[in-house]
Order: structure tokens, then C-alpha cells, then sequence
């Protein structure tokens, strides 16, 4: 069909836009802002906190751009006029009354997108009597805080949480001045089947949601002169932390986040792809023991402890298809301490292991069953791009002002492949790298698997390695991980291996990533800029393939033997819960 063009104008100027554009998005191709707190593209438009209130001449008051589609020609938009101002300062004072305002202690201080609005528009903050009413926070989960106290009612979270991701563990309960975002039945977080992704923290626009925090932790281990605490820092982790610092997303600041870590006082500074290269090892090997031996299939990978959670949950009955592998995150902290601590003379028991990565669910990952080996945790303590970037902060260090540092020896080694892992698609590749030479018996010439690249919800891909055809399919976001597994029970789709990630994106677009206000996420996709980032350092690195890295080489030869050994299973692999609703 035709598309029909409008001429309109706005403040005056002369536009043309496709029939049905929102008001919203035309001003935005003018160049012009309109503010909004609710509206997330494709995700909440809803109308609701009306901050976004334009005049249309011709219409019955003010309108909400973000849902006021543009249907006439010559639509004349106003976006600036007193009356627009004055409502739209209103409606802040409104908002701000039934609000906690601790700004000052707020996690989300400078990062709120209320604070920011009550700032361009001039509204004090008790202008309105507040409700001096308090109610429980939940901090039940062990990844995510609930102070409802903080919350704007704009629903941005509960729509991450049902629209994004297909579980619905919180929503909207009572009606009018009773409505509150809360779980089923006033539950506590803990007893729904929330799997701790944090697409709930990154939806919302104030500090209503957030991830628990365990920097203080961190800071008590280094302090303790008994201990020798070590990090090892997941790869999309070094693609976003620059956004804490005022860095443009996809900026890489791998040198910068090296050199701060060393001067907060880390005794090791190691690269989590590193243990990305192990688990496809491991993964890669399990997958073909599982061809030809008959086992589960589709294997599924593990590297999500979201996705593994919700396969638990929605979906018990393929546990068993999910890869016994543990993630690369509790994979260092397992051979850190049962390897490395040996050969740098170190008691494992004195050893505190911390992960910097860019979920909220890791958080949860590190204290399930199956996570320890010989009565010591594979991690100690897990903490968020976020995290780590108020810890630097707060230490008085000048990330800008530092100068690139590498990564520690023994562990300073990683391939592309490792590195690639945080986008959607990335761990598909990198396990068909391995997998591909181990069939073929030949190096590819060819190492790039760019039908499983990109940020398409669900991607299919299938590939003849000699006698041997592999069916692919890749699929990120929980929603998008329920429609392929019912398409996998019932028959309408094939694969031998799947990859699923929890978040939209993969991991650099996890919950625990730096905070982008919806201006950022409504205009640029996210995804695609941070996940740039991981597929130029692939590119760029000399070992591409991670059964070249000549440290995974080491660790086999003088320590597991083979991928998939006994002592590999001992150490490296887990186990599952069928968890159900």
C-alpha cells in the first residue's frame, strides 16, 4: 500500500511526515524533545504520566504526543507555548508529591529522569503536600530492591516485564489513587517467578527498582590485609562501563577499566574471556558427546542464569536439554581457586573471587546449588557494570584521567570468540568456531558464523560440516525464548543447538548495564552500538577461535586433560531445578 504523506508544521516550520505518525515521533525527527516518563518505544505507550502534552490547533485541549497519531494535513503542532509549559510543570508537581524524594541518597541520583524534568522546568519539590505514607520495600530477592515509595505509577517495568519478556511478575494492582506495582497477591519478588534479569531496573525512569548493592563487600575484602581478592570482568562489561563516566555508548574503555580496578586495589585484574573460550570448550564437546552418543537434544546453552531460571520455571520438562556447563562467570572463580591458587602459592580459602558483569541474575547465579566446589564458592561476590562504576566513583578515582593498563598475567589471554559473547548470537558462534574445525579436522578459512549475528529475537541458522548438517537457532529475551521452545515441543521448528539469552540483545543489554534515560533508548538501539563494540574487538584480536588460546591449551594439558573429563565434570559442570509455577 501507498504511503500517504502529510504536510504539517511545527512551531511553525514546514514538515512532512508518513500519515499516522505520532506526535511524538515527528517532533522528534524536527530535532525537538518532547519529555515523557512513561513512553518506551514499542514497549509502553500508554499515555500516562502526561508530560508529553503538546497543543494541536483544532483539538479539544492538550494533547498526548506520544499517542496522538497525526491523521490531517496541514496538522499545526505547538510544543513550546505557556499553556504547554504550564501543564507540564504541573503535572511534575503532581507526580512529585506522591513521591519519596531522598534525591540526595538516591541510587538514581543524576540518572533520573524525574530530577532531570523537575530541573528544566523549575518545579520545587513541595509544592503539593506529600503523602507522608510509607510503604515495605522489597528487598526479598537476592539481585532486586522494590521501594515503591520512589515509584511513579508509569508502568515502564511492568511492561518490560510482560511485553519484553513474558512473565509478568509485577504489575499494576487496586484502581485510582489505590494503584500500586507490586507482585500477585501482595508476594514479596522471591516467591514469583521473577528471574532476577533486571529488564524492570533499566525500564524505570527513577529509583524504584534497583539492583542490590555488594560494592561494600568488595571494599572490606581489599581492606582485609588476609585476603586476596581477585576480579575477573565479563566482556560486554568493558563495552559500557565508559556510559558511567559520560562516555558515549559504544565507546570501549577496556585500558580505563583495567587501570581503575588495579587502583582500587584488586590483587589480580583478569579477562573474562578467558573462561568464555573454557565453557565453549566444554560446551562445543558436550554438544558433539551429545550428536553421537545420543543425548538431549536441542542442547540449550547455559551461560544466562535468567534463561536458566526460566526454563525452570515455564519450562521443567527441558531442563535436561540445557548444557551442563557452568557459566564463564563461575567457571574462573571455580579454576581460579582450584588451579591458579595452586600455582601462585595462594590458600584457596583465602581467596575472595568477585565477577563484574553486566546482569542482575549473577547475583542469584552465585549462590545457587551446585555453584561450589569442595566447600568453597566458585564466586564470592558478583556486582553490575553499575556497581562497579559508583564503587570507582565513590573511591575518588579520576576514570577519565587514567591511563590504559592491561590485564593480569596468567589469565591476560582471550580469543574473539570469547569475546563476542555478550551479544545475541555470540555464543552460537564461538561454540561453531570450535565445533567446526573439531568435525572437519581442517581450519576455517572462514571464521565468522554471520547468519546467528544480529538483534532479531529469533534467528535460525543450519550448516553442513562434512557428513554432518547442524541446525541452529538463537533467540534472546524471555518472550522470544517461550515461542521458540512451544515451537521446538510441537514441531515447527528444528535445531540441534540453541542459544537463549534472557535479556533483548544478549548481555549488553543486560539489567545490570549503565543507565540510558528513555531520550536515549527510544532514539538509538542500544544493542546494535554496545554489541559493536565486542564484534570489533573480534576482529581486531590475533586468536579468534577459543581452541587456540594457549592459556585454555595450558589449563587442559596440566590440569583437566580433555573437555569433558572426569575432572572438567567435577569442576566445571552443574546442575538443574525443575522449579515449575
Amino acid at each position: 500500500m501507498e504511503t500517504i504523506m502529510l504536510n504539517i508544521k511545527i512551531n511553525g516550520r514546514d514538515y512532512t511526515v508518513p500519515y499516522g505518525t505520532t506526535v511524538l515521533e515527528a517532533c522528534k525527527q524536527a530535532g525537538i524533545e518532547i519529555p515523557t516518563l512513561c513512553y518506551l518505544k514499542d514497549i509502553n505507550e500508554i499515555g500516562a504520566c502526561r508530560l508529553c502534552l503538546v497543543e494541536v490547533v483544532g483539538a479539544r485541549g492538550l494533547v498526548t504526543a506520544c499517542v496522538y497519531p497525526i491523521e490531517r494535513e496541514g496538522t499545526e503542532i505547538l510544543t513550546n507555548t505557556d499553556k504547554v509549559k504550564a501543564a507540564r510543570k504541573m503535572n511534575i508537581q503532581l507526580v512529585l508529591s506522591a513521591h519519596e524524594k531522598k534525591c540526595l541518597s538516591c541510587v538514581r541520583s543524576q540518572t533520573c529522569e524525574l530530577q532531570k524534568y523537575a530541573h528544566d522546568y523549575g518545579v520545587e519539590e513541595n509544592y503539593f503536600d506529600s503523602n507522608d505514607e510509607k510503604l515495605p520495600i522489597d528487598d526479598s530477592s537476592v539481585s532486586i530492591i522494590r521501594d515503591p515509595n520512589k515509584c511513579i505509577l508509569c508502568r515502564r517495568c511492568s511492561a518490560a516485564c510482560n511485553k519484553l519478556q513474558g512473565i509478568g511478575a509485577i504489575g499494576a494492582q487496586n484502581r485510582g489513587y489505590d494503584t500500586i506495582i507490586g507482585c500477585a497477591f501482595e508476594g514479596d519478588l522471591a516467591e514469583t517467578s521473577c528471574v532476577n534479569c533486571g529488564q524492570c531496573i533499566v525500564a524505570c525512569p527513577v529509583g524504584a527498582l534497583y539492583e542490590k548493592d555488594d560494592t561494600q563487600k568488595i571494599v572490606e575484602a581489599i581492606n582485609d590485609p588476609t585476603k586476596h581478592v581477585a576480579i575477573c570482568c565479563a566482556p560486554s562489561v568493558r563495552a559500557q562501563i565508559g556510559e558511567c563516566f559520560g562516555y558515549e555508548p559504544g565507546t570501549d574503555c577496556e585500558g580505563k577499566m583495567v587501570a581503575a580496578l588495579k587502583a582500587l586495589g584488586f590483587d589480580g585484574v583478569y579477562d573474562m574471556n578467558f573462561t568464555a573460550d573454557l565453557t565453549i570448550m566444554e560446551e562445543a564437546y558436550e554438544l558433539l558427546g551429545r550428536i553421537k552418543n545420543g543425548g538431549a537434544l536441542p542442547m540449550i546453552t547455559s551461560c544466562s542464569p535468567g534463561w536458566v531460571k526460566y526454563c525452570e520455571h515455564y519450562f521443567p520438562e527441558m531442563t535436561e536439554n540445557i548444557s551442563t556447563c557452568k557459566s564463564p562467570q563461575q567457571m574462573f572463580g571455580a579454576i581460579y581457586k582450584a588451579f591458579f591458587a595452586k600455582k601462585m602459592g595462594i590458600d584457596p580459602k583465602d581467596i575472595v573471587f568477585v565477577s563484574a558483569i553486566p546482569c542482575t541474575a549473577k547475583k542469584f547465579e552465585v549462590g545457587r546449588d551446585g555453584q561450589s566446589n569442595d566447600g568453597l564458592a566458585n564466586v564470592d561476590i558478583a556486582v553490575t557494570t553499575r556497581e562497579l562504576g559508583r564503587l570507582i566513583e565513590s573511591s575518588g578515582i579520576n576514570f577519565k584521567a587514567l591511563k590504559d593498563e592491561k590485564f593480569d598475567a596468567p589469565v591476560d589471554i582471550g580469543s574473539g570468540a570469547g569475546a563476542i559473547f555478550g551479544a545475541t548470537g555470540g555464543v552460537m558462534e564461538a561454540a561453531l568456531r570450535t565445533a567446526a574445525e573439531v568435525i572437519l579436522g581442517t581450519t576455517l578459512e572462514k571464521v565468522e558464523f554471520e547468519d546467528v549475528r544480529g538483534v532479531e529475537g529469533i534467528k535460525f541458522a543450519e550448516y553442513k560440516l562434512g557428513d554432518m548438517t547442524i541446525k541452529v537457532a538463537v533467540a534472546s529475551g524471555t518472550a522470544n525464548a517461550s515461542k521458540l521452545l512451544k515451537g521446538i515441543q510441537s514441531g515447527e521448528y528444528q535445531a540441534d543447538f540453541i542459544e537463549i539469552m534472557a535479556c533483548p540483545g544478549g548481555c549488553v543489554n543486560g539489567g545490570g548495564q549503565p543507565i540510558q534515560p528513555a531520550s536515549v533508548r527510544n532514539t538509538i538501539d542500544l544493542r546494535e552500538v554496545r554489541a559493536k563494540i565486542l564484534y570489533d574487538a573480534d576482529a581486531a584480536l590475533p586468536i579468534r577461535k577459543s581452541h587456540d588460546n594457549p592459556i585454555i591449551k595450558m589449563v587442559y594439558d596440566e590440569f583437566l586433560g580433555e573437555p569433558n573429563s572426569h575432572v572438567a565434570h567435577e569442576l566445571l559442570h552443574t546442575h538443574y531445578v525443575k522449579r515449575g509455577l
